[in-house]
């Protein structure tokens, strides 16, 4: 107690002192026991998750969620004569909490526990009894303050705001002022002038050129210096001094003034995570961070990749009640490190943030912790699991799940991998095509049995009656190359890469080798940003040369092509331009004055003003997603009963839209116009959907065919780079087959495709391979192997040559 009261009474003259005794940290319920208490004891005042209450009210608390309850013990300012006082006081709040105590110092905000088992007076660091949450960022208790836990905190980004730095201001290097704003008798150009004037520096400098100390001033203010500035018009003339506010002040502040969302969005446009200047985006109080286990704390353990842990589990030597306390604990920490290890995930860091994760990253992880539980007479459903999974470590996710059945389980895998269903026990096989023209179990049984099954898209495939043939003739990269000069984002090791232009390339190599660091976050986004001026982030790079070779980039994901009903494969290919057209010209159209817009969901006039021409209203559920009711005046045909009644062949313009593509391909049939861009859709596999659905049902794999669709459509220049990942994700042997047919298309008209796949028919297929490794994470990010299929199957450190190999036999 002694201790306590001289730390208190070490707090300089004056300071405004609370001494509270914390009753309740974090914890649920409505306490009405603990604060009934309180008042017996005879105290009048308690802070209850943050705020001052008097004990005299009727406090009634949610008992579903957690309240920090501090009683107030005693309120006074620091004085010499207090140390009677405060050593009483003290002593009724250690009573009162076993041993605990929070100082909080009334002018500084700032609150220290101090403890009598775990507290420093010299640093003034208090520690409360330890509990998982403390170790914990998404715990009050565990969470650094500053940004919540966190790790970063979102700022304005100069390099979002001066996008190109080889410009100069009066060439518009800032993005937010641009060129028109800096007219020569504008306030802004004064300002400036004032500030180049002041400081000595040219508005016609290069950004890149300016020293650091002026691109320090013009981001973020003059501070207390002051620029002179003078007008002179007409009526009037005169001149004054002022403080420079900065670009990036500036910004903040009418961010937080503006009324406006659409204002607000464009400042964010501005704004990026930025790491936690507090816990330098460690994301926990230093308190949590001062634990360590092993000489590292929990953060330093958690950025270790799992492979790394295991190693450091292993190695961890303990002794005596500490080996004891831990045993059992480090037991499972193993367990559950090697089930992520057997499903191919050796390569993630314990820290790896789950959006950042793939669809069978996030898969392979649950699958991980239902193994660990070792649960019986439970049925599985897994929807493709081997999505982004080398063929190298798709045998032990096999294993795993064939290990879940033989521990009496039920497993349904949703797939198409061809070694997936050679391992399966019982085979459902739908067909015999896709959409309108599937649905029916063309067959059920074993594998042995599939494929004699003449019936069966997939047993012919699987029998080899029925194969993806690689070209006879490869083509061979010529003088023109892409030169990635020292890549290092994430786990490459600075490495150089050249691309050949003209050519089919694969990228390959084991979960978490790099392929996606090199080319999504490397070379997309600068040739996005210098061929299309978009601002993407860049990956770590030392040059890049050959961009000259192509003028423009396209990336073709699996993202949707749109969010809303509104959107479908008909409006995305510029199909139903030519079909608005069409019914414009028909004698029904002419006779009303209908034009092409008539014939548009979008605008007023043609449509259903009911649901705004959405054919469903949206319905709002707060807390629950929104949900979609067919319209009621237009029952879900979209348009108003005017614009129905004018038809081509029998179908109105709604009947239209609910057309495959099939059957439009036959009604269209003399309209090269239309066909033209219905072929498209044909070649890439999608005869099946409708004109009209809905984007919001398409598959990533769907939406991914129908942006190669528009692609197709397009007047090709032969300069343009398509970048695919992984595009075989959610597709059958013979949409695979279709897909490797467009691509090669596109090749043929002199583009360049780059595409990130496992999927060996695909590699066989290729032109061109460079295969990253040898391993995942820390331990790949180099390049192990460069030339064609064959040159890649015979080269002895490549784990994708090995299983090519076999490929390359069998075809």
């Amino acid at each position: 107690v002694d201790q306590l009261v001289d730390h208190i009474l070490s707090y300089p003259l004056q300071t405004r002192i609370q001494l509270l005794a914390p009753l309740v940290q974090n914890r649920k319920g409505e306490h009405k026991e603990e604060l009934e208490e309180a008042r017996k004891e005879g105290f009048v005042r308690v802070m209850i998750n943050g705020k001052m209450r008097d004990l005299s009210e009727n406090i009634i608390l949610d008992k579903k969620s957690k309240h920090t309850i501090d009683i107030v013990v005693d309120r006074l300012v620091q004085k010499p004569d207090i140390r009677s006082r405060l050593m009483d006081s003290v002593e009724t709040a250690l009573k009162l909490t076993d041993g605990l105590i929070k100082i909080e110092l009334v002018d500084e905000k700032r609150v220290e526990i101090l403890s009598e088992s775990n507290s420093c007076p010299d640093c003034g660091i208090g520690y409360p009894e330890l509990t998982p949450q403390h170790f914990s960022f998404n715990s009050p208790l565990g969470m650094c303050s500053h940004c919540n836990g966190l790790g970063t905190t979102m700022e304005f980004d100069p390099d979002l705001i001066i996008p190109d730095k080889s410009l100069s201001i009066m060439q518009g290097a800032v993005d937010h002022w641009g060129v028109m704003s800096l007219k020569q008798n504008s306030w802004r150009m004064r300002i400036l002038q004032a500030l180049a004037l002041e400081y000595n520096f040219s508005l016609n400098t290069p950004w890149q050129d300016l020293s650091p100390d002026v691109r320090q001033i013009l981001l973020y203010g003059s501070g207390h210096r002051k620029i002179h500035l003078s007008w002179k018009s007409d009526n009037s003339s005169g001149q004054f001094s002022t403080r420079y506010e900065g670009l990036i002040p500036s910004l903040g502040r009418r961010m937080n003034e503006t009324s406006s969302e659409y204002m607000r969005r464009y400042y964010m446009k501005y704004i990026s995570d930025k790491s936690c200047p507090v816990c330098a985006g460690k994301k926990l109080r230093p308190e949590s961070l001062a634990v360590k286990v092993g000489a590292k704390n929990i953060y330093e353990l958690t950025t270790l990749s799992i492979s790394e842990a295991v190693t450091f589990f292993d190695n961890l030597k303990l002794k005596g009640n500490k080996l004891l306390i831990a045993q059992e604990i480090l037991k499972e920490i193993r367990n559950r490190l090697n089930f992520l290890i057997n499903v191919g995930l050796h390569y993630l860091n314990l820290s790896r943030k789950a959006p950042t994760l793939s669809g069978g990253e996030s898969q392979r992880i649950r699958l991980a912790s239902q193994i660990g539980s070792s649960l019986v007479g439970v049925m599985y459903i897994l929807d493709e699991p081997s999505i982004g999974l080398h063929q190298r470590d798709n045998r032990r996710l096999i294993d795993m799940l064939l290990h879940l059945r033989d521990l009496g389980n039920t497993v349904i895998v949703v797939e198409h991998d061809e070694e997936m269903i050679r391992s399966s026990d019982q085979i459902l096989d739908f067909g015999p095509r896709a959409g309108i023209y599937g649905g029916e179990i063309v067959f059920q049984g074993t594998v042995d049995e599939i494929v004699k099954d003449p019936e069966s898209l997939t047993g012919q495939y699987l029998s080899g009656k029925l194969k993806i043939e690689y070209p006879v003739k490869r083509r061979f990269a010529q003088k023109n190359f892409l030169h990635i000069k020292g890549a290092g984002q994430n786990n490459l090791k600075n490495i150089d890469v050249a691309i050949p232009i003209g050519v089919f390339t694969c990228i390959t190599g084991v979960s978490g080798s790099g392929k996606s660091s090199l080319i999504n976050q490397i070379l997309y986004p600068v040739m996005a940003n210098k061929l299309h001026r978009s601002t993407l982030r860049e990956g770590k790079y030392e040059d890049i040369e050959g961009l000259d070779n192509f003028d423009k980039v396209i990336n073709i994901d699996q993202q949707p092509i749109g969010r809303t009903p509104r959107s479908n494969p008909a409006t995305y290919i510029k199909l139903f331009d030519p079909i608005r057209i069409l019914f414009a010209q028909l004698p029904a159209s002419k006779l009303r004055g209908y034009k092409p817009g008539r014939f548009s969901f979008n605008v007023r006039g043609g449509r259903c003003e009911a649901c705004q021409g959405a054919g469903v209203k949206q319905i709002e559920m707060h807390f629950l997603p929104d949900i979609f009711v067919t319209c009621e005046v237009c029952k879900g045909h979209r348009y108003n009963r005017e614009t129905l009644a004018v038809k081509f062949k029998d179908k109105n313009i709604s009947e239209i839209l609910d057309l495959d593509v099939q059957e439009a391909m036959e009604l269209f049939q003399n309209i090269p116009s239309i066909t033209k861009k219905l072929q498209t859709l044909i070649d890439v596999g999608l005869e099946y959907i409708k004109l009209g659905q809905s984007s919001t049902t398409l598959s990533g794999g769907e939406a991914q065919r129908v942006k190669l669709s528009r692609e197709l459509s397009k007047t090709s220049t032969g300069r343009t780079l398509y970048i695919l990942d992984e595009p075989t994700t959610g597709l059958h042997f013979d949409d695979i087959k279709k897909l490797l047919n467009v691509l090669q298309r596109l090749v043929t008209m002199g583009n360049t495709v780059v595409v990130i796949e496992h999927n060996l028919d695909v590699i066989k297929c290729s032109d061109h391979i460079i295969d990253l490794g040898p391993e995942g994470g820390d331990e790949g990010g180099r390049i192990i192997a460069t030339g064609t299929p064959e040159e890649i199957a015979i080269h002895p450190h490549s784990y994708t040559g090995k299983f090519l190999q076999k490929v390359l036999k069998r075809s």
